[in-house]
């Protein structure tokens, strides 16, 4: 296993982080405990949860798991999803995040979180309350580097520039979703992220499964998320995202390597990625994705397989100006 520093706060991470979204649902109790010991046992030391994840079961299980480690872990989790019913519980506002951190640590079995992220981008509340909200976590040591979590360029640097001002803690980490068939990232918030030094662990490398060789212009999986799951389904309507697949799955086998592996070896491979975010429901599944921690990819195969897609607009559109340029000279 490789390990990096995640963006400017010191710490050494695993350059593959894995997420439990699965714990509690998709993945039993056994079957979480089998992903994580076999995590551990390749060296990951980097794993991500969520409150909202099975409303709390993913955070209780993944608490049992690492009574014995944890100190040994980096572990993040988030706020901003509905929990409960109080229709109260759920944003950005002061009261959530301190009510939410709290439950977080209790089902955690934990004193700190070493990130925790804003899930959402919360427009009802003013930034500056979310941010000092934040800092005061930080402050008591509950918290130790707040990140933000499908934010957009712009609302992340006027974060950063809010808690200059304010003199409070940054955002030290990002969690964008970035796929070879959702690149949008690639347009402001990797640069952005690359320019202020951020840590960026990614989400979905696998596009739920989309990249993994069992879709194509014609093939579905029926038992897939892509298939059973609303948001997925809506995400990854566009018909132009399974003919990328085909594409990339035959590239897969021509280079002689499993498409899920690729796929994240890819995410793995662009300069301003600290860690793809990994996840499974079961241990077949995430052996193919832990194969991408020694898979190392050179920048000419990393332009091969972006080639599949439509080209990735420029932030200014002066399209004249990106002749000659890769993602890895921006």
């Amino acid at each position: 296993m490789q390990y990096t520093t995640l963006g400017r706060t010191g710490v050494q991470v695993s350059k593959l982080c894995f997420g439990t979204m699965s714990f509690g649902g998709d993945a039993d109790e056994s079957m979480s405990a089998h992903m994580y010991h076999r995590c551990r046992e390749v060296g990951i030391n980097f794993f991500d949860t969520a409150n909202v994840y099975s409303q709390g079961k993913s955070e209780e299980i993944l608490g049992q798991l690492i009574k014995t480690s944890r100190d040994e872990l980096v572990i993040t989790s988030k706020v901003f999803g509905q929990m409960g019913t109080d229709r109260n519980r759920k944003g950005l506002s002061r009261r959530n995040i301190l009510l939410s951190v709290e439950e977080s640590l209790q089902r955690l079995g934990t004193d700190r979180l070493d990130v925790y992220f804003c899930h959402m981008f919360d427009p009802a509340v003013p930034m500056e309350e979310t941010l000092r909200a934040l800092d005061d976590l930080v402050r008591q040591g509950k918290i130790l580097y707040p990140g933000v979590s499908n934010w957009s360029a712009w609302q992340i640097a006027q974060a950063l520039g809010l808690a200059e001002l304010l003199r409070i803690s940054p955002i030290y980490v990002l969690q964008p979703m970035y796929n070879l068939v959702k690149r949008i990232a690639e347009i402001e918030i990797l640069p952005l992220a690359l320019n202020a030094h951020l840590g960026v662990i990614s989400y979905s490398p696998l596009g739920g499964g989309l990249l993994t060789g069992k879709y194509s212009a014609r093939q579905r999986d029926d038992q897939g998320r892509l298939a059973t799951n609303k948001n997925y389904m809506a995400r990854y309507a566009d018909q132009t995202y399974y003919k990328i697949a085909q594409d990339f799955t035959a590239y897969a086998q021509k280079v002689g390597v499993n498409p899920a592996t690729l796929a994240v070896a890819w995410v793995k491979a662009h300069p301003a990625i600290t860690a793809p975010i990994i996840g499974a429901r079961n241990l077949e599944q995430l052996e193919a994705s832990l194969a991408a921690a020694d898979y190392e990819m050179s920048p000419q195969q990393w332009q091969e397989i972006a080639a599949l897609t439509p080209p990735v607009p420029l932030a200014t559109d002066r399209t004249e100006e990106a002749k000659g340029l890769s993602v890895f000279q921006r």
